[in-house]
Parts: structure tokens; sequence; C-alpha cells
């Protein structure tokens, strides 16, 4: 029963989504959102907890191994991501239950909420399926509902920040859609797994080609998942969506692409096919290259939704970094990093989007003093910030960590000093928030203890978030050892 259940977790969301336009209730809207996210949590945890003692697993539609042919593969790594988005998602659906309000136009609210859904399910879907143009489907499908998140408030710069994002996507989705069709041509495949027994058997006959399919999937993903330096839609799209949305996209949406990259390098291809190119050397220079510029960009930012989205650059540095290191334990940290980040980055932007709300400025400048006035927003904020930076314990010194050691077994100590340089400049614009928000005789006159305030059940969303990543960080060796198991 349990094969079924990925399949479910897509059509619960599709079919909720059209059911909303039905009802035409914002109330009920968030409702049946909240549920079928709630619904689809559940059925996560049952998949992870089958491929835990079973094993993976395949679900098979339609015509098997054939063109008309539908494959879903779950093993160790799709089944903790899909308990990820759903939980992550879950919570932002939550929390925008009080918030969305002060964002979104009044008469598109239940429309927002049929964005949400049909995003989830897009989002699941590519990182459950096994079959190319499956994948290339659900991009698509996550890239509108994505546009249409960040362009419902209806202002100047949403609409400018959607537009370069769906130009870039689609330039993005073109390089992706040549690669499948230039791969098909080889192999006469879709299906991954058949697609790579072609490959491992028939990889020195066309050596050439496949450079350029890996060329061509590394450009298409890693425009979508704001690779260094083909980044440019997402500071813009980040700081002036919803605050949900910004917590979504960077949570969420630019991961799911980079692990359809890590799909694409290692189990459509292999390690060893890989490492005979030089396109892991490409992506480890551009996610240097990202840890360090994108860390910089933050640095002289003077908004705090664009200061941390351009950390959100700094931090898929990191996920880049692992994949082109080519090793099992680069890769598994990459994924691990993935995790960490996604509860970590979804909660600063929920943090940063009510503290924003209460002093009525985006600007960093106007929040000293705002530990006093929201002193458990801001601690919330702080612990993220402290993983971002790499405090030990907590997954971004973590990740950090094993991507180091992970440098060190391969000989390239020269790499270290980028993560520790990156992790420098994290402290750089993270810290002022935090010594100008608690400290500071000049930053705290005339403020008001707990003034700005929020109710407990709009921080409960973000508590949930953080705990999360405390659980993370504790239970890292148990969750990289698991995730380790699809290498």
């Amino acid at each position: 029963m349990y094969k079924y259940f990925p399949l479910i977790n897509v059509f619960v969301l599709m079919i909720t989504a059209f059911t909303i336009p039905i009802v035409r209730k914002k109330k009920i809207a968030r409702e049946l959102s909240i549920f079928s996210n709630a619904v689809i949590l559940i059925l996560s945890i049952f998949i992870l907890v089958n491929v835990i003692s079973i094993g993976d697993f395949h679900y098979k539609a339609g015509y098997p191994n054939t063109f008309f042919g539908i494959d879903w593969y779950i093993g160790s790594i799709e089944s903790v991501l899909s308990v990820l988005f759903a939980f992550v998602s879950l919570l932002i659906v939550i929390y925008s239950y009080k918030s969305i309000e002060h964002e979104v136009p009044n008469e598109k609210i239940d429309f927002y909420y049929i964005l949400l859904n049909l995003l989830l399910a897009s989002l699941l879907g590519i990182i459950y399926t096994n079959d190319l143009f499956n994948s290339y489907v659900f991009i698509e499908v996550s890239t509108l509902a994505s546009c249409g998140i960040i362009v419902i408030k209806d202002k100047k710069a949403n609409i400018k920040a959607t537009i370069k994002y769906l130009i870039m996507s689609t330039v993005g989705s073109g390089l992706i859609l040549m690669a499948i069709a230039y791969i098909y041509s080889l192999t006469g495949h879709l299906n991954m797994s058949l697609i790579h027994e072609v490959i491992i058997k028939n990889y020195t006959q066309y050596p050439n080609s496949v450079l350029i399919i890996l060329v061509l999937f590394t450009v298409g993903l890693g425009v979508k998942s704001a690779m260094f330096p083909l980044h440019g839609w997402l500071p813009d799209a980040h700081s002036s969506a919803p605050t949900p949305s910004s917590a979504l996209l960077s949570g969420l949406v630019i991961k799911v692409y980079a692990f359809t990259l890590i799909k694409i390098l290692y189990r459509v291809f292999s390690f060893s096919i890989v490492n005979e190119t030089i396109i892991l050397n490409v992506i480890i220079l551009l996610g240097s290259c990202g840890m360090i510029f994108g860390s910089i960009m933050a640095i002289t930012q003077k908004e705090l939704k664009r200061m941390v989205a351009y950390s959100s650059i700094a931090q898929m540095g990191y996920v880049f970094f692992g994949i082109g290191l080519g090793t099992p334990a680069g890769v598994a940290t990459a994924v691990f990093h993935i995790v960490g980040h996604a509860v970590t980055k979804s909660a600063l932007f929920l943090c940063s989007g009510l503290m924003i709300e209460k002093v009525g400025s985006k600007k960093i400048s106007d929040l000293k003093g705002i530990g006093k006035e929201m002193p458990l927003a801001l601690v919330l904020f702080t612990l993220g910030a402290f993983s971002m930076i790499g405090i030990p314990i907590l997954p971004g010194f973590i990740s950090k960590w094993y991507l180091s050691l992970a440098c060190i077994e391969i000989n390239r100590l020269s790499l270290v000093i980028i993560i520790l340089t990156s992790s420098i400049l994290n402290v750089i614009y993270y810290f002022p928030i935090i010594i100008n928000g608690f400290f500071g005789h000049e930053n705290l006159e005339g403020k008001v203890y707990k003034s700005k305030s929020v109710s407990i059940d709009r921080m409960l969303p973000i508590i949930f978030l953080m705990t999360a990543m405390v659980l993370v960080g504790g239970f890292s060796k148990n969750i990289l050892n698991f995730i380790s198991t699809a290498f």
C-alpha cells in the first residue's frame, strides 16, 4: 500500500488546489491548504519509515520501461526530502494563516493557496520521479507556481522581479529540454535507470556528447537553483515576494533543482563518468565563488530580506561545493546541507518578515533595539544565524565540518580555506544585526520591552522550524549515514 503514497501525495495537493476555487472562501481555502499539507506530512513519514525498514522501492504506472511508462523511485534521499518539504511547507502555510492579509490583496488570498498547493505538488513530483520528461513537466509547473507566489502582491517591484525570474528560468528550462532531447537521441530512453545502463555500456563511444549533456543540465538547473553567477533573479524575487513565498522559494524551491542535478550527475551518469570530465571542476569553482561573493554581497545590503536572500546564494554555494567534490561523502554532505538549510532559512525569512511587519521598515538600520521590543523573534533569528555562521552542533557547522573532511580525503586542503573564509564573512553580516538588536545604550534607549511582540501562535511555526534545525544538528550522524546509503 505504501508504494502508492507518493502518487497520493501529488494527487491530494492537486485535487485540493482545484477544489479551492469552487469554495471561494478565504478561511476554507486556508484550512484546505493546511489539511492537505498535514496529510502529505503524515504520508511522507510513512514513506520514510517504510524505506528505513524495508528499503528503496519503485512505483510504476502506464507501460513500464517504455516511452509511455511512469516510474517513481523512492530511496533514502527521496524519503527524507519528502518529509522535509511537507514539514516546512505545512509550517509556512500555518504561519501565513494570520500574516498573508498584510501582504496579499484580499481578493487574491484563495488564489495564493492554490499556487502553494500546486507548487508543493510539483516539487514532490520532481523528487519522486525517475523519468527525465516527467521531471521537466514538474519543473515547468513549479516555475509557473513560483512566479505566481512572487507576483501576487501586484506591485511594481514584484512584477519586475517575476519577469526577470521568468525570463532566466525559461532559458534554464530550454537548456534542460535540449539536454533531455540529446540524451534521448543517444540512449532511446527517458527512464533514468535505463539511461544509466546504456550510458555505462557505451560512454566511451561518445564522451563529447556526454560532456555537452552535462553542461546543458548544469547550466539549466544552475539558473533555477541560483548557482553563481546565474543567480541574478534571486535577490529581487526573494526580497520582494510575500514572506511565506520567500521562505518557500529559499527553503525549498531552489533546493529541489540542486537535488535534480545530483540525480543527473550521479544516477543517470555515475561518479566514475563525471569524474572523468571537467564539469565537476567547474561546479566546485562556481560553488566556491557563490560562497564568497554571495556573502560579500550580503554584507553590502541595507535591507534585511535582501541580505537574507544573498545569504541563500552563499549557502547554495556549499551545496554545489559538495556536489563538485565528486565523492560520496561530498555529495551526501551537500544533501545534508539542503536539509539543514531548508529549515534554517525558512525560519530566518519568517522571522525577518515578522520584524519588518512590526517595525514598518525593511532597512537593517531600523532594527536597532529590536531585541528589546521583540526578544523572542530576535532570539530565534540569532539561533538561525548561528547555524549559518557555523556554531558547533548546529547543522551549518556540521555541513562545513564534513565538507572540510571530504576535501582532506581527496587531498585538496586549499578548499578548506574557502570554507573558513565564507564562515568569517557570514559573521560580518549576521552579527551586527544581533549585536545592535540586543545591546548598546543608544540602540535600546526609548525602546519598550516586548512592545512589538506578536502572539505565540504566530511564533509557533518558527519555533518548530528552529527546533527541527537543532534536531537535524543533533542527529546529524544518523541523517548523514542514512543519506549515504543512496551512493
